[in-house]
């Protein structure tokens, strides 16, 4: 059960709160999951009254909302929980004005259970959480307070490990770690929550999944579309920050963590946290041999001509900014010693898709080698993120007739076809819980800091090389041959989704 809350959104004339936020929220509403009493105020800076931020919003879910057509009577009753408050993120006396309002309510559940969700620039988040202070609404909670205030910020964390320390500084002046959730809105993914029950849950899979069986474990990121409008931020952050220090390493340490103690949250981020410590560090020499950046050029892709990166809107003509990452990491635990983790994510690749492949270690090729004329092909389990959310168990099986011919076929799992459910949107489950209290899917301080660690190398390791002509791929493509090359070292290649 959620208690009675009031939820300030800062960044509200922003496209993350019209797209995700407020129909994620209005969608909970829909389904009772809302707290009994509930308030939510949009925080920003262009002039709005309550009734005109109402009628934007009744837009914004009208078009994103996953509920069609929508409901004018169930919409007017969840309108009237919402409220607009102008002001500069910087001005101290926007959020004086803001605390009057909070305070302003009848029920204290709803004067002092507080959400300040941060959908801003990462630069902001310290100064917004200074002056909530100051405004008296944020404070750290003691073990006896009935009340409490929370603290949610959006991806990036910083640009690199030190400006991440720095922004956890900044925010932890004032309130508890506990008190602070760190999105990434990947964990809120149905299907990346099923990747620790399906591994825990199953004994004939858990007993398989360590050094003994598994060969090697692909990650793959891939995305359609390219930077877009967005070049002058992807040339601040590039694919590594903008995909690998979150959302790859997020599931790689779902995928290869240890069985945590129990279902609680910091069990769970426990493990996580250990495992990213247990990847092997990376020497300049390592980023040169196990470390593939690419830059897409121009092509075409599903009929459609795509720009080359560098002549994207506001990216250099000569720009070294990666759109695609891959990298071969290794984990020095008793488990997983010696497997090698492909890693890969890009712009404007052939398909969205997110999937991971565990490839086990190939059986000897004595039995069938006289009466097959290729090798066997290994078995592999397929877990698919998105779309089409599901997970497929590939071994081989021999074809109808009189040979000896082995192919490898499918058993598929099919998520939408086995519950016949929606899956629902990541900001829902996030949003809930965040309300609730429950730190389980959301990012630790020293999680984060790990992730950066093994970043920062990396980037190091590329600082002042120009990208080589192997590291270029066309638009629509699977990325560039070095890549391949990256995996052929030790005799493997890529599945492509």
């Amino acid at each position: 059960m959620v208690q009675p809350c009031t939820l300030v959104i800062f960044g509200a004339s922003g496209d993350l709160t019209a797209r995700k936020l407020i129909p994620a929220l209005h969608q909970l509403y829909l389904e009772g999951q809302m707290p009994a009493r509930f308030r939510i105020f949009g925080f920003a800076r262009r002039e709005k009254t309550d009734a005109s931020w109402r009628a934007e919003m009744q837009e914004a879910v009208a078009k994103f909302s996953r509920t069609k057509p929508m409901d004018a009577a169930r919409w007017a009753a969840f309108a009237d929980n919402l409220y607009y408050q102008c002001g500069d993120l910087g001005d101290p006396a926007a959020y004086q004005s803001l605390a009057t309002r909070l305070r302003s309510a009848d029920d204290p559940d709803l004067r002092d259970n507080l959400v300040f969700y941060m959908a801003t620039s990462p630069s902001q988040f310290g100064g917004i959480a200074d002056n909530l202070h100051a405004a008296g609404v944020l404070r750290r909670k003691e073990d006896a307070d009935t009340a409490w205030q929370r603290v949610v910020v959006e991806k990036p964390f910083g640009h690199d490990g030190a400006s991440a320390r720095t922004l956890n500084n900044q925010i932890t002046q004032h309130v508890r770690e506990r008190q602070v959730f760190r999105i990434d809105h990947y964990l809120g993914k149905e299907t990346v929550q099923n990747i620790m029950m399906f591994r825990f849950s199953n004994s004939i899979f858990e007993r398989l999944w360590n050094r003994e069986s598994v060969d090697h474990v692909q990650i793959t990121v891939s995305e359609e579309i390219g930077v877009g409008g967005r070049g002058g931020y992807y040339e601040e952050a590039g694919a590594l920050r903008d995909m690998v220090q979150n959302h790859l390493l997020q599931i790689l340490s779902l995928v290869a963590m240890e069985p945590p103690v129990s279902l609680q949250a910091e069990s769970i981020r426990n493990e996580k946290v250990k495992l990213l410590q247990s990847i092997r560090p990376l020497s300049a020499e390592d980023v040169r041999r196990q470390a593939v950046r690419g830059q897409y050029f121009a092509g075409a892709l599903n009929g459609e001509n795509r720009l080359g990166y560098r002549q994207e809107e506001k990216v250099g003509p000569s720009s070294n900014v990666e759109t695609f990452v891959a990298l071969k990491l290794f984990i020095d635990n008793w488990r997983w010693s010696g497997v090698p983790f492909y890693l890969r994510t890009g712009k404007n690749l052939p398909l969205r898709a997110s999937e991971v492949r565990v490839q086990f270690r190939p059986t000897p090729n004595v039995l069938f080698a006289a009466r097959t004329a290729d090798p066997l092909q290994p078995n592999a389990l397929t877990l698919r993120l998105q779309p089409d959310e599901g997970i497929s168990l590939f071994f081989n099986g021999k074809v109808p007739g009189n040979s000896a011919q082995l192919r490898p076929v499918r058993m598929h799992f099919d998520y939408d076809a086995e519950f016949g459910a929606y899956t629902p949107e990541a900001y829902e489950r996030l949003l809930l819980e965040a309300m609730a209290g429950d730190a389980t899917l959301f990012i630790r301080r020293d999680e984060v800091e790990a992730a950066w660690q093994i970043v920062d190398s990396i980037r190091a390791g590329w600082s002042g090389t120009p990208l080589s002509n192997r590291e270029f791929y066309a638009a629509g493509t699977w990325g560039p041959v070095a890549a391949e090359d990256l995996l052929a070292q030790a005799g493997h290649q890529w599945h492509n989704p």
